[in-house]
């Protein structure tokens, strides 16, 4: 079965724009197959892989490094101490992201529950 970009944008939750963005860029596992009139053709496992980059981006990863590991992935098999370093690399990176959050979280909650004793209808 395969997909159109506007169903794929749809199930994503990325723009037509930013899905051929992501195709000149080199971020798609695959090649995006095209119907006889052009139009772009895409699979489950399209969908599923742009899943991945979705995540990746929203982590921090930058465009780069997401297309890093996609041509690794592309490589096949032989690599997978490559994409494992380039994943830990970046599990560091969101540790520490989550570390910054939850400092910045603490100071919130005290800041909240000062002001939740001074109401007293909160």
């Amino acid at each position: 079965m395969t997909l159109s970009i506007g169903q794929v944008a749809e199930r994503t939750g990325l723009s037509v724009h930013t899905l051929r963005f992501y195709e000149r860029e080199g971020l798609l596992a695959n090649p995006v197959r095209r119907a006889a009139g052009g139009r772009r053709l895409y699979t489950e496992d399209d969908v599923g892989w742009l899943g991945v980059c979705i995540r990746l981006r929203s982590s921090g990863m930058p465009l780069p490094v997401i297309r890093e590991y996609t041509e690794l992935v592309r490589q096949g098999p032989g690599n997978e101490k490559e994409r494992l370093d380039l994943l830990k690399r970046h599990r560091e990176h969101v540790l520490e992201q989550l570390a910054e959050l939850n400092a910045c979280l603490e100071v919130i909650e005290h800041k909240v529950g000062i002001y939740e004793g001074r109401l007293p209808d909160c």
